[in-house]
């Protein structure tokens, strides 16, 4: 039995999940994909088949291994499904993932996603695909060290080929939103490996829970930009918490605003938010980087272009551009030569629509 989860790209909603906040994500047309096999006995064996790597141990006494393993999100999840009282079986999980890691296009999640799924096929659970998005993020939480939100695995498992997916972090709520057909995205890699376990991702979570803490809300969600001036006004509310404050509030209506005018099919209007929401992340989140500022500068101002801003965590990764459909293999070119000039190397990219399972 073989499962197939998509990686995802973050199209807004840049750090907004974990403060319960909006984000739109589409699904890519590159993904993991996981084959379940039983081995009669106890072990969960889990074979990376694209670099020959294999793990093995027991599902009575799951853990994770060394930090930084790609083991730890396959592991995790099987100790998400066994707390949640699965009859887990021996199985051998032959892993193959075509997306590219760290490159922040949620390899991770798609390992995850796929992984329940093909644990679900062998298994015989019934549990829905908001659950099995819960069970990938504990993975993260527990086996992987990162306190993400929801966005990856949620986008993951609710992908729908030319839909985008909105998701609202605080009520669960998911919508599928259709991505009008003349545009295509194309993802360009910075070169830049980000790590989200070395610290920065969970950092910038304190420093929202932090400002959150000020504000006297429970979430970010509840800040309104009216609060947060008159917490700044008052110095309670300074520095970085501040910043992260503006750019959560901000972004959750960046991305209110872009599902309007996606249903509108003002894709204008969509280029314009994701070039505010990359402003945002750099400036007043500070996730962004040298190499991802140029690519989206650079990409801005190809024609074709309506809109680039960096997907992911940030900290190095990828820049999303939305290109009108009959130009994206003219942006390929234009970006290369640009790279090429200043860095002496071409750039990974990868043009793809919204895909799904």
């Amino acid at each position: 039995m073989t499962a197939f989860s998509p990686g995802r790209a973050e199209w807004l909603g840049n750090h907004t999940d974990y403060n319960d906040g909006l984000v739109l994500g589409i699904g890519l047309e590159v993904g993991a994909s996981v084959t379940a096999r039983f081995t009669g006995d106890r072990q969960l064996v889990l074979r990376a088949a694209d670099f020959g790597e294999v793990r093995t141990c027991h599902l009575g006494t799951l853990s994770p291994v060394e930090a930084g393993s790609w083991a730890n999100y396959a592991i995790g999840v099987a100790a998400g499904f066994i707390s949640r009282g699965a009859k887990a079986l021996g199985v051998e999980l032959e892993i193959r993932s075509t997306v590219p890691m760290g490159a922040g296009l949620s390899s991770s999640a798609a390992l995850e996603c796929a992984t329940a799924r093909a644990l679900q096929a062998a298994w015989g659970t019934s549990f829905d695909e908001m659950e099995l998005a819960k069970i990938g993020q504990e993975s993260e939480h527990k086996f992987a060290g990162v306190r993400c939100g929801l966005l990856d695995q949620v986008t993951s498992l609710f992908a729908a080929r030319d839909h985008a997916v909105f998701f609202d972090c605080r009520s669960l709520d998911v919508e599928r939103v259709p991505v009008p057909p003349e545009v295509r995205f194309v993802i360009v890699q910075s070169g830049v490996k980000h790590a989200l376990s070395d610290g920065a991702y969970n950092e910038r979570r304190a420093e929202c829970e932090e400002a959150a803490r000020v504000l006297g809300v429970g979430k970010l969600r509840e800040a309104t930009m009216r609060l947060i001036d008159e917490a700044e006004r008052s110095g309670r509310l300074q520095g970085a918490p501040l910043r992260r404050a503006r750019h959560v509030v901000g972004e959750n209506a960046r991305v209110a605003a872009a599902v309007e005018a996606l249903r509108a099919s003002d894709l204008t209007k969509v280029g314009q938010l994701m070039n505010e929401s990359h402003e945002s992340s750099r400036t007043l989140f500070e996730n962004s980087c040298e190499e991802l500022d140029f690519l989206a500068a650079g990409a801005r101002a190809i024609p074709g272009c309506l809109g680039a801003r960096l997907t992911g965590g940030g900290f190095g990764g990828a820049v999303l551009a939305l290109v009108r459909r009959g130009t994206e293999e003219g942006f390929v070119n234009s970006i290369g030569e640009r790279v090429d000039r200043a860095w002496g190397r071409t750039p990974q990219t990868l043009i793809t629509g919204a895909g799904g399972a």
